[in-house]
């Protein structure tokens, strides 16, 4: 028999107070309301900052606005203006081929020094580094010293004259017909050590028991990557593809710093025209227009690309 003090005690023991579950879950949602409240500003400034500007920006392509003043409403004018203009077009084929040119370039070159520093090297540490430096440099300030390599009196038309081939040099800048390859140049240079990082990362993830399976089964080094490695990163591929396509769709500053967009007009991209429309011209409507196109190509071609280059869930 318990005594009358502890047998008083016990129900009082495993009663549960009136309200307490409530009180609980109280707390509960006043901590997840303040994990959201620590989150708001965050979240506002983002879609300030990328969607009203974004949804601003496109209800003035379809007005006449000259960024100052009043303005009306013309429909889809500026866009029919875009695709009637041969200028437009030939900054939207630009635009096309330094894109595509530069990733295709750009990715296997960064491949293919990938698989060479994935060995076992000392100096794989340093080389890493060396070729990833042109990734953190400023694109403006890189553009200057390209822009000073390509000049006509400098040092690679003096490398040219120096052996031998003098008659090769020219102002490669200014010359309308290797102006748009000089720029291919410099945008290749400049992506290839982020898609050689992406790949390093891919290749990590690669079992080395696999591949020397493969070996011991008789697959020569092209075999072994074809079949073994490519398939292996192939994720690794679509990241580096999807960013290098968005950003050579909108490249701007190494342009504006070699070339401003000329020789008439050779080096003209979309990102060029969208400011000299805005800016310069004060065409601010057209300049809207023209930076939501290149916002639709963007996101079309990163769709795409998405599609093509994801992993097969049977492989």
């Amino acid at each position: 028999m318990q005594p009358k003090s502890e047998a008083a005690e016990a129900p009082r023991r495993g009663r549960r107070t009136p309200g307490a579950g409530q009180n609980a879950r109280s707390r509960g949602r006043g901590l997840e309301f303040g994990h959201w409240w620590w989150a708001l500003p965050g979240i506002a400034l983002v879609f300030a900052i990328h969607y009203v500007a974004t949804g601003i920006g496109g209800f003035f392509a379809f007005t006449n606005w000259t960024g100052i003043g009043a303005f009306k409403i013309t429909g889809w004018a500026n866009f029919e203006a875009i695709f009637k203009d041969p200028t437009k077009v030939g900054a939207l084929s630009n635009t096309l081929f330094l894109a595509f040119g530069s990733v295709l370039l750009g990715n296997i070159a960064g491949l293919v020094i990938a698989l060479g520093l994935n060995r076992v090297l000392k100096t794989r540490y340093i080389l890493r580094t060396l070729f990833f430096m042109p990734v953190v440099l400023s694109p403006l300030a890189t553009a200057y010293i390209w822009k000073y390599i390509f000049d006509f009196d400098g040092p690679l038309n003096a490398l040219l004259t120096a052996i031998g081939a003098g008659d090769q040099a020219k102002p490669w800048l200014a010359d309308p017909q290797w102006a748009i390859w000089t720029v291919l140049v410099v945008l290749v240079w400049s992506s290839t050590g982020f898609a050689m990082v992406i790949f390093m990362a891919g290749l990590a993830g690669v079992p080395a028991e696999v591949e020397e399976a493969a070996a011991i089964d008789g697959a020569n080094l092209w075999q072994r990557f074809r079949n073994v490695t490519l398939p292996a990163i192939r994720p690794a591929v679509a990241i580096a593809t999807t960013l290098g396509i968005v950003q050579g769709l909108r490249v701007f500053d190494p342009i504006m710093a070699l070339t401003g967009g000329g020789p008439a007009g050779a080096t003209e991209t979309l990102a060029t025209q969208v400011y000299k429309q805005a800016f310069a011209l004060g065409n601010f409507g057209g300049g809207a227009a023209l930076a939501l196109v290149l916002a639709a190509i963007i996101l079309i071609f990163a769709v795409l690309q998405q599609r093509l280059t994801r992993s097969n869930p049977e492989d």
